[in-house]
């Protein structure tokens, strides 16, 4: 091996240093050209980027960076009713989303507390509504999305208020809540106001019957509706009856409210008073516990004929002719008729009585049912029992009697209706 010289070598080194200097130079000068391409693009030509003929640079493809595409535009429209900032809007079929040239995707609705209204989209997406009528004096915040055919999406915001009633009714009905009531119960509701909207106020009072029971109204004229199920109560049944009519136009510019009751069905007590025979069977829970001596209305002043429902108890009443439509033959007036039982608005009662004796034996009446009984009203007499052991909602059906059947809003004798007709 030949021998190297100290100045070759010396060169050798100076060589080398230079190559490695030179490398190192081009490797952070492309480090630093791919950094920057990293970070966005290059608005200097690189070299041979110009056309063959050498003029200046082609422009960047689209997609490709430096490329300033606009975005695409939605053909979808949507609109909401009300306008938005809209005040005084009505609650109930006021409020509609809709869209053009698109599908409906999602439509929130919901108050400052972020409860939301509950509705539908339209089958075809062109439409939404709400379920039922929104809260009165209540702001309301509007979200809508939507897609067009190429599947852009379109959204809008909006917002409006509801009206606060400047007018509103009262709501009656004979609940009380926590009572226990008959099996012939019916839900008799009185309002202080013409009604006019009746099918919106059907749909604000509902049921939920632990038997299931479904129940129907039946109006009768324009301020009462009377509720009742199909059938006679079961025994044990639990009822809630809520009233959803605050933000509920029941008529024009009036408002109703919101409430919620409920009330227990009893034992089953069935009482039948028969005209033809002068008794009155009574059948508690399905079994019949005692067959009662009676008197009805006589000939001139017969009983009712029909289904009734015990609607009121007082230990003592006054009965006087002057009260009663249509009375024949000689006045009356009792001030202290015992353990009087209430069966219709025109005066019809199972009550005692201590004035005759014509008990089981012929009907000497003005049209009531009347059971022994004592002056001053006697507990242990036939009247005082069967008053201690009736609750208001139970069931007396009278027959036999010469006179027509009840009608259905004399009292609460709607039982004499068909439910076909109810």
């Amino acid at each position: 091996m030949e021998p190297v010289q100290a100045a070759d070598a010396a060169r050798g080194s100076s060589t080398v240093r230079s190559v490695l200097r030179r490398t190192t130079a081009a490797l952070l000068a492309g480090g630093v050209l791919v950094l920057a391409t990293a970070c966005g693009p290059d608005d200097t030509k690189a070299s041979g980027s110009g056309s063959s003929g050498g003029g200046s640079g082609s422009s960047s493809a689209p997609g490709t960076p430096g490329s300033a595409a606009s975005p695409k535009v939605s053909a979808a429209q949507l609109s909401v009713d009300p306008k938005d900032g809209a005040t005084d809007v009505a609650p109930n079929g006021a409020l509609k989303v809709s869209v053009a040239d698109g599908k409906l995707t999602q439509v929130t609705v919901a108050d400052k507390n972020g409860t939301a209204v509950q509705g539908s989209i339209a089958a075809d997406g062109s439409s939404w509504s709400p379920s039922g009528p929104l809260s009165v004096g209540t702001v309301y915040q509007v979200t809508a999305q939507a897609v067009d055919a190429s599947g852009q999406q379109a959204a809008l915001n909006s917002s409006f208020t509801t009206l606060t009633p400047g007018k509103t009714v009262a709501i009656n009905d004979n609940i009380t809540t926590g009572s226990t009531y008959g099996v012939g119960m019916i839900v008799s509701v009185n309002f202080t106001k013409d009604i006019t909207n009746k099918a919106d106020v059907l749909k604000g009072i509902t049921f939920e019957a632990s038997d299931g029971s479904q129940l129907k109204g039946h109006w009768f004229g324009n301020r009462r509706v009377d509720f009742r199920p199909q059938a006679f109560w079961k025994s044990g049944t639990t009822v809630k009856v809520h009233y959803k009519l605050k933000s509920t136009e029941v008529a024009s510019g009036v408002y109703g409210l919101d409430r919620d009751e409920s009330f227990t069905i009893g034992r089953s007590q069935i009482s039948t008073a028969d005209a033809s025979t002068d008794k009155m069977t009574v059948v508690r829970d399905g079994q019949t516990i005692e067959t009662l001596p009676i008197t009805a209305g006589n000939d001139q002043n017969p009983s009712y004929n029909g289904t009734m429902v015990i609607k009121e108890k007082d230990p003592t009443t006054r009965m006087n002719s002057a009260t009663v439509a249509n009375v024949v033959g000689g006045e009356y007036d009792v001030p202290d008729v015992p353990h009087a039982m209430r069966l219709t608005d025109s005066g019809t009662y199972v009550h005692g009585n201590y004035w005759s004796s014509a008990f089981g034996v012929s009907n000497a009446s003005h049209g009531c049912i009347g059971l022994q009984d004592a002056k001053g009203g006697d507990n242990n007499s036939v009247a005082g029992k069967f008053y201690n052991s009736s609750l208001i909602g139970d069931v007396v059906i009278i027959k036999g009697a010469k006179g027509k059947t009840v009608s259905g809003d004399n009292g609460w004798s709607g039982w004499t209706i068909p439910w076909a007709s109810w």
